[in-house]
């Protein structure tokens, strides 16, 4: 592909990852006649259709599919060749997107995220969420709208990615005090099914996981409040609309609520993701300190807040 204009590449692989020329426009920052006229030059020099498009979608043909891992390919070569221009001469420089989710007191994404804006100030931090939870952010990964995300969602939704894991926790049954179980210890999950459940969304990694296992073991349970904060949904047990299974450092504060171990033990992974083939420098930085940071030792804070279970 010498000879090509990047900006053609960069709109060919957007458009591929998007199946739209407005969103794709939106993503590269150009005006959709702009990515229109680029993806047209680039057939052009190519003597090959990369796109069919109708008035309702835009789907790749054989010819696109066989040359976007190229385009791919060029567009990380080149990415690599800027950075590494770019630190050779006064450090690393760019932009990185950067999905989190809530209820991380343990990591301290602020102090974390501030230590490495504080070491590497010429990268521009942008930092979001996804309404999606954990199943957007991986879908964000792999479409090339996040550099770096924290996904809880199993390792075996992920084998197309990236992943480093950061850590694992198991889930508890959290009641109401005086609950008819809350003397158990550990807490069945079969017998709390007839009760009303407090939960994140669908998508969201925790439901993903605790969702799949009762599928698979042929049970059902009713999910009566639905909450996209994971760190909200002990206050909904303890005002008495139902009871929860989360991750045992997801309740910060324990007053007035009885946490139990679950059986069988059902464990949350925490996973720092990014795409396997094109990562910056930087990104490989940032999961790199994720890492180091989600082993280190907890201060008293983060000690305190990952031991919720109550006797």
């Amino acid at each position: 592909m010498v000879g090509m204009e990047t900006r053609h590449l960069e709109f060919f692989a957007a458009v591929a990852d998007e199946l739209s020329f407005t969103r794709a426009a939106d993503r590269v920052r150009a005006v959709q006649s702009t990515v229109s006229a680029g993806i047209t030059a680039l057939e052009r020099e190519l003597r090959t259709q990369l796109f069919t498009r109708s008035t309702r979608r835009v789907e790749l043909t054989p010819a696109g599919r066989e040359l976007l891992p190229e385009a791919r390919a060029a567009l990380a070569a080149i990415q690599r060749m800027r950075e590494g221009g770019a630190q050779a001469e006064a450090g690393l420089r760019g932009r990185l997107r950067v999905g989190l989710l809530t209820n991380l007191e343990w990591l301290d994404l602020p102090d974390l995220l501030g230590a490495f804006h504080r070491a590497h100030p010429g990268i521009e931090l942008s930092l979001g969420t996804s309404p999606k939870g954990s199943t957007g952010m991986a879908e964000d990964v792999r479409r090339g709208r996040l550099d770096v995300a924290l996904c809880g969602l199993p390792a075996a939704d992920l084998t197309d990615l990236h992943l480093r894991r950061l850590r694992s926790q198991p889930f508890v049954a959290v009641l109401p005090v005086g609950h008819p179980r809350a003397s158990d210890q550990p807490v069945a999950i079969a017998d709390l099914l007839d009760e009303q459940f407090v939960d994140q969304p669908p998508g969201f990694g925790t439901r993903v996981v605790l969702d799949r296992w009762l599928e698979q073991s042929g049970l059902r349970r009713t999910v009566s409040t639905e909450v996209p904060d994971m760190s909200t949904v002990p206050a909904y047990v303890r005002a008495g609309l139902g009871i929860a299974a989360i991750p045992e450092g997801a309740v910060v504060d324990p007053t007035d609520l009885i946490c139990r171990p679950l059986v069988p033990e059902l464990l949350w992974n925490l996973h720092a993701i990014a795409r396997p083939a094109d990562r910056s420098p930087a990104a490989d930085l940032l999961i790199d300190l994720l890492v180091d940071r989600a082993a280190g030792p907890p201060s008293e804070t983060r000690h305190a807040a990952a031991r919720p279970v109550r006797s």
